[in-house]
């Protein structure tokens, strides 16, 4: 409960209370009743348009991303890799780097060593930088962590240091997720080569987990942004993180 909804609860509450102690009529009693109705009939409309902008932010968001991946694709040839490495195969930098320069931070991308590490000292300016796209609106995190991860497995779209193009994806863009809207205690430092794996994508989350009631948002290799519900069938999601797994995907 927000503190407004606390404090409103609280004063009529009290209200109600010394109403009570002092002996109150049943006008006085539905009065009350009706003063109670009428703050809360205008107090909930409040949030639920709060909630809305947050959830049209958040789809904004991962939009833009589809977008800049797709630019990357269309300069690269490929989608890239959920990150690159170095000569003894140490994760360097993540897609979410690769992409800066097709998201209007061009200025930033040029900070950063790619041959250096993300952690290390040469690019900390660039890793305290705020990227607002990778900022999910409903979560209370650190302005550089972010929940929006790629799901990175051997088979899926987005794979370790090894691009892959949408010809590859035969079982079709519309049906192939890219990137995942993840639990807020799944969130990474937005430079991170670190991503969710398939455990985190097909696992049940509870509704305190989600950053949208009833489920999250998913970018799909088409670029469009789908809400998959929470009661997804574990096969249908396992379908949706495969490109070319030939399975059949259910209703999300």
């Amino acid at each position: 409960m927000s503190r407004r909804s606390s404090f409103l609860c609280s004063g009529l509450c009290n209200t109600t209370s010394q109403l009570a102690r002092r002996g109150i009529t049943l006008v006085e009693f539905l009065v009350v009743l009706g003063i109670m109705a009428l703050l809360i009939a205008l107090f909930m409309p409040t949030v639920r348009s709060r909630h809305a902008a947050r959830r049209t932010q958040c789809r904004n968001n991962l939009k833009q991303i589809g977008l800049a991946m797709h630019n990357y694709h269309d300069v690269y040839g490929s989608f890239p890799p959920a990150y690159t490495v170095d000569a003894d195969g140490k994760p360097l930098h993540s897609w979410r780097t690769l992409i800066l320069p097709y998201m209007d931070q061009g200025l930033l991308y040029d900070k950063i060593d790619l041959s250096k590490a993300w952690d290390d000292p040469a690019n900390a300016e660039a890793r305290a930088t705020v990227v607002p796209a990778f900022v999910c609106p409903t979560t209370e995190l650190e302005p550089t962590q972010t929940v929006y991860l790629a799901v990175v497995t051997p088979d899926s779209c987005l794979r370790p240091n090894e691009p892959r193009t949408i010809s590859e994806i035969t079982d079709g863009t519309s049906n192939t997720i890219l990137v995942m809207e993840s639990p807020m205690n799944a969130a990474v430092p937005w430079m991170a080569p670190w991503d969710a794996d398939a455990r985190l994508m097909l696992s049940p989350k509870s509704e305190d987990d989600l950053h949208h009631t009833g489920g999250s948002l998913h970018l799909f290799a088409d670029g469009s942004v789908q809400f998959i519900s929470s009661d997804t069938e574990t096969a249908t999601l396992r379908g949706l993180i495969t490109p070319a797994g030939g399975e059949e995907v259910g209703e999300y």
